[in-house]
């Protein structure tokens, strides 16, 4: 019975550590979310950007919530061109636009991250495709939205 129980041990234990590199490697192969590869064709009208007066309880705890929405108005073409890695195109979001035409973009750590990141690369001259390629690479990983509220 013991040498049974070794042999199933044993056997859990060899598939866990074959399984273990195939499971990791296809967490960073996931895909990137969605976004649009060029600016709003000429004439097409986006779905307006919430104003912060339109947020409120939850949305509007922090400063950096609700300054968030305005920062969001003035690169709306920017945020257009940006995918979210909180994965809401799974919930019909088309961008990073897309999250602050509702309160979601309020709700997320990831949309608040992608914002401000998106709105300090725009101010530094940077395009859009060249803001999403250090999205993709996890740069807005690193903006801590706690000094976010003062960004002008």
């Amino acid at each position: 019975m013991l040498k049974r129980n070794l042999g199933v041990a044993f056997a859990l234990v060899f598939t866990f550590i074959l399984s273990t590199p195939w499971a990791s490697s296809q967490q960073e192969e996931a895909p990137v979310p969605a976004y649009n590869p060029a600016p709003p064709a000429k004439g097409e009208k986006l779905p307006p950007i919430l104003k912060k007066e339109q947020l409120w309880g939850a949305n509007a705890q922090y400063p950096y919530q609700t300054h968030a929405y305005e920062l969001a108005a003035k690169i709306q073409n920017v945020i257009y061109q940006q995918p979210c890695f909180c994965y809401c195109d799974r919930m019909g979001h088309k961008s990073l636009h897309s999250c602050y035409e509702g309160t979601h973009g309020a709700e997320c750590g990831t949309c608040l991250r992608e914002l401000y990141y998106s709105y300090m690369e725009t101010k530094k001259g940077k395009t859009p495709a060249q803001i999403r390629a250090g999205i993709i690479k996890g740069e807005w990983k690193q903006i801590d939205l706690n000094k976010m509220a003062s960004v002008e």
